[in-house]
């Protein structure tokens, strides 16, 4: 049986990795996986001062495992990633899309004054910088304002510790995933604007085509089964935080959207939308030493790994 190294995941992000762990896909095709545990909070303090993603380190949570070699593949946001492996020191690679498609929203406190996403111009909206939310901010963002009035400042990885921060008035709004974006809502919070992006899998190079291959069959059934009934499996954005939070704690399934569960096999990154997505980095000052998004993926390990997956 091949063993593979995952850093931890939350179902946000991860869950038909978690599906296929728990219902023995991946045994089934002959993978053994062992969970290496990151402290996916890791920043855990809002910092009004810190603005410019440069001044942030890309490893504060996800890829810091794999680049000290205890793990061997990691998923995050898409974006995130093309900034990490530019920036690994042990040459690992993006090799595909994840099997879920995140689900995140910006949210302001019920006495908010803001209403609309034009109002935030100018306001401090805290994000996990080189996490999916920051991106996704700035995308959602620069559709009401110049960029110029977009002010982002760096808060906790977590969206408890966010949530939290933007109650006690630290910031004017911030990002959240599930289950925090029910959370929010059931407390009087308003979403602002919400959107779903892509994530993908980094690999290193232990990682072989046929080895990944494998992992995405599991992947694939996991997403096949979650389609056929979402409602079965919107407990585990619950109990993933409900040992450590108990407001999520008593929270039940039924308050949750399926509709914000959206899960798809795991793909290559299509050739079109790498090129947008690194010229997009680029305008926002990133990526400043990488020549192509080609040089940000393994394609010959996308390509081999995903034609066997889909056999």
């Amino acid at each position: 049986m091949k063993k593979l190294v995952l850093e931890t995941t939350s179902p946000f992000q991860g869950l038909a990795e978690l599906v296929a762990y728990d219902e023995g896909l991946f045994a089934k095709e002959g993978i053994e996986i062992e969970w290496a545990d990151r402290d996916e909070t890791g920043i855990k303090t809002v910092d009004t001062s810190l603005t410019d993603v440069k001044g942030a380190d890309p490893f504060g949570s996800h890829g810091t495992l794999l680049e000290q070699g205890k793990a061997d593949m990691y998923n995050a946001c898409e974006w995130g990633n093309y900034c990490r492996v530019q920036d690994t020191q042990v040459g690992s690679r993006q090799v595909g899309r994840r099997g879920i498609v995140s689900y995140a929203a910006i949210v302001v406190r019920p006495d908010s004054q803001v209403f609309t996403g034009q109002q935030l111009a100018g306001k401090t909206v805290g994000v996990p910088f080189y996490f999916g939310t920051h991106y996704l901010a700035l995308h959602l963002l620069e559709g009401f304002m110049p960029r110029e009035d977009i002010r982002l400042c760096r808060t906790s990885n977590g969206s408890r510790p966010r949530f939290d921060a933007m109650m006690r008035g630290e910031i004017e709004a911030t990002t959240l995933t599930e289950p925090y974006v029910t959370l929010a809502e059931k407390k009087g919070c308003r979403t602002i604007c919400e959107a779903f992006y892509h994530g993908t899998e980094v690999a290193s190079d232990r990682v072989d085509a046929e080895t990944y291959g494998a992992f995405n069959r599991a992947v694939r059934e996991a997403v096949k089964r979650i389609n056929a009934d979402k409602a079965k499996y919107l407990g585990y954005f619950i109990d993933y935080h409900a040992k450590k939070d108990a407001e999520i704690a008593a929270l039940t399934p039924q308050d949750l959207r399926a509709s914000r569960i959206v899960v798809c096999d795991p793909a290559p990154i299509p050739l079109d939308e790498m090129q947008r997505t690194y010229e997009w980095l680029k305008s926002w000052g990133m990526l400043e030493q990488t020549a192509t998004p080609l040089a940000l993926v393994n394609l010959q390990i996308q390509q081999a790994a995903h034609t066997v997956a889909a056999e």
